[in-house]
């Protein structure tokens, strides 16, 4: 029965850290079990995108080694996330004639009307990472969510496509490579997170993820059900420990740790002294200073969001408020400092629901290495020890990837 077995594998390349899931799928219900976790430091990357090929390749064989370990799984391929404010959302529509007025409309007829909506309309070095359709317009009759089926002539399209630089997508996948790992999609980590942590009714209603990674800052619109708009901000928790660094005269190692134990996105009333261990000497620091050190760049990262859901148009507009995943989400009292800043209500999102070895899995920097194993959990069946590797180009590899985000939220909802 082991030849039966099917696993899901999601790797989150983050700036500074990489992030490795693999997930058993149920052959009965379908249902992912988390039986591998791994991590590790990551090198070679600013700002999301990859400047040195050597240091994601190592990082994500680390990663994947100890969750390999972990599940006693062999990875070969998975679904790897992608950063960087290179990464848009467009509007963008088109129109195609289906055949005569007894043509049932098929999937062939939706993949045509989609490159009709794309050619021309996404630069030629942009990589398209998805076509997110709003609604189809068939014979006039509009507000079509699904077409598939139904007759008409002329069908029409109004979606969002989302592309990135497509230099740094072939970069991605050349690392993913250098550690013997196949990439079936590259999927914005952002869009990654909101699979792991979003309610369909927060989908439908109105709802932001605001990732904040290491060095990006991810921001997702979804309203009526779909994707509505995708940015990316060059600014994360790195540049915080960065500010402590030069603020309290300090090595990062060390800001770090300051930031991690002892940071809060709200200045504290009393101005208290504290210390943190590095290297077996004792470094002391004022609360006063620390605050005011992380409140100022707080207040730039939550400028640039909210900068971002102005051109959502949906700046204090989403009834189910915003979610904050990725390791920064942790600092404390930053919901509400977000709450704050954003006119809107604010909760950390995390992970749940999933059996397994679950030690670290529910906190908020595995949203997207997690909603990562869901998509791939989506994707085509694997055999488990299936070897085989695909040498699929970039550019098809992409174009086979344009409907794995399609009903995003469905079946693997916790």
């Amino acid at each position: 029965m082991q030849e039966q077995s099917r696993y899901a594998v999601g790797i989150d390349i983050g700036t500074t850290t990489v992030r490795a899931v693999v997930g058993h799928i149920d052959p009965a219900t379908g249902t992912p079990t988390i039986v591998g976790v791994g991590q590790a430091v990551n090198t070679g990357m600013r700002k999301g995108t990859v400047v040195n090929l050597g240091g994601p390749a190592h990082a994500i064989d680390e990663a994947l080694g100890e969750a390999e370990r972990m599940s006693g799984y062999e990875v070969n391929e998975a679904t790897v996330s992608i950063n960087g404010s290179h990464i848009v959302s467009t509007k963008s529509d088109g129109m195609i004639a289906v055949g005569m007025a007894n043509h049932e409309v098929t999937d062939e007829d939706l993949s045509r009307l989609e490159e009709v909506a794309t050619t021309g309309k996404v630069p030629a070095n942009r990589e398209i990472l998805e076509v997110v359709p709003f609604s189809y317009t068939l014979d006039g009759q509009g507000s079509i969510k699904d077409p598939v089926g139904m007759n008409g002539t002329r069908l029409e399209i109004s979606a969002n496509v989302v592309s990135a630089m497509a230099p740094y997508v072939t970069n991605l996948q050349k690392a993913a490579e250098m550690a013997t790992v196949k990439s079936n999609a590259c999927v914005p980590a952002v869009m990654a997170s909101a699979k792991a942590v979003l309610l369909d009714s927060q989908i439908e209603s109105g709802v932001a993820v605001v990732d904040i990674g290491g060095a990006t800052t991810g921001v997702a619109v979804f309203e009526e059900g779909d994707l509505q708009y995708v940015g990316v901000v060059p600014l994360g928790g790195a540049n915080i420990t960065n500010d402590l660094a030069i603020g309290l005269k300090t090595d990062p190692e060390i800001a770090e740790k300051v930031k991690v134990s002892h940071g809060s996105a709200l200045i504290r009333k009393e101005n208290e002294g504290i210390s943190v261990k590095h290297d077996g000497a004792v470094y002391s620091f004022q609360t006063r200073e620390i605050d005011e050190i992380i409140e100022a760049r707080l207040e730039e990262i939550f400028e640039a969001v909210n900068h971002e859901l102005k051109k959502a148009g949906r700046a204090g507009q989403l009834p189910s408020g915003v979610v904050l995943t990725g390791g920064t989400a942790k600092l404390k009292g930053l919901a509400e400092y977000a709450k704050e800043q954003l006119g809107l209500a604010v909760r950390i999102g995390k992970p749940s629901g999933f059996a397994g070895v679950a030690d670290h899995i529910d906190e908020p920097q595995y949203a997207a290495a997690v909603g990562l194993m869901l998509i791939d959990a989506d994707d085509t069946p694997r055999s488990h020890g299936d070897a085989s590797r695909s040498q699929t180009s970039g550019k098809s590899m992409m174009k086979g990837a344009g409907g794995i985000l399609s009903g995003i939220f469905g079946k693997f909802k916790p």
